[in-house]
């Protein structure tokens, strides 16, 4: 497995918080309710232990997920996760709809899919800006499954790959909404984005040597 450094890890949290930050913006807009995104933690993990840290914190039978594929400077792919409770709190806030309603399937799919895009595109968005590197985004689709099923149904799972693990708190009002941020990179592609890092830690820190001269 791919090492990374504490210095490494801060850097990619920080791009994280940055790009979350942009996207709770975003959402606010689209509510009279002000929303908060935070993301408390980012862990890495191989598969197996990925699974088996989801299983603690996820329904296994019952979630939904929105997922966004990325090329370029790194490839992969991201996923925004919600267990059920938690993605019908969402929607109704945001539709206005009754959690209780039977309408409210109706109109999940393209409403959480719209969330997860703005989620992870300020994401993508921010790494790629931070960095200074190219990444082109698939549209993104959505999904319900059990996360088993979910994680083996993406590709990239069947290759050597690296999973960063953010858990996303929104906060509005008294209500706690939690959903799970899964990068998803191959082995190469990650390798990548740590050297990127570096040479980013770097031409911060001669910028900061130059500055106190």
């Amino acid at each position: 497995m791919t090492l990374i450094t504490e210095k490494q890890l801060d850097a990619l949290q920080e791009f994280i918080n940055i790009g979350i930050g942009r996207a709770a913006g975003m959402l606010n807009e689209m509510l009279d309710t002000p929303i908060q995104l935070c993301v408390p933690m980012l862990q890495m993990f191989e598969g197996a232990a990925l699974k088996q840290k989801l299983a603690q914190r996820l329904d296994p039978h019952h979630f939904s997920a929105v997922r966004l594929g990325f090329s370029g400077s790194f490839s992969g792919s991201a996923e925004l996760l919600f267990p059920t409770e938690s993605a019908s709190a969402l929607v109704a806030l945001l539709t206005g709809e009754d959690r209780d309603s039977p309408d409210l399937d109706g109109v999940k799919i393209g409403t959480l899919t719209e969330v997860g895009n703005i989620v992870i595109n300020g994401i993508l968005g921010s790494i790629s800006n931070l960095l200074s590197e190219h990444m082109s985004y698939a549209l993104p689709s959505y999904h319900e499954d059990t996360m088993e099923h979910l994680l083996l149904s993406n590709h990239l799972f069947k290759v050597d790959t690296i999973f960063l693990l953010a858990q996303a708190r929104f906060e509005i009002k008294q209500l706690e909404i939690v959903g799970e941020i899964i990068l998803i990179f191959e082995m190469t592609s990650f390798s990548e984005l740590l050297a990127c890092i570096d040479r980013e830690l770097a031409l911060i820190s001669q910028s900061s040597e130059k500055g106190a001269v």
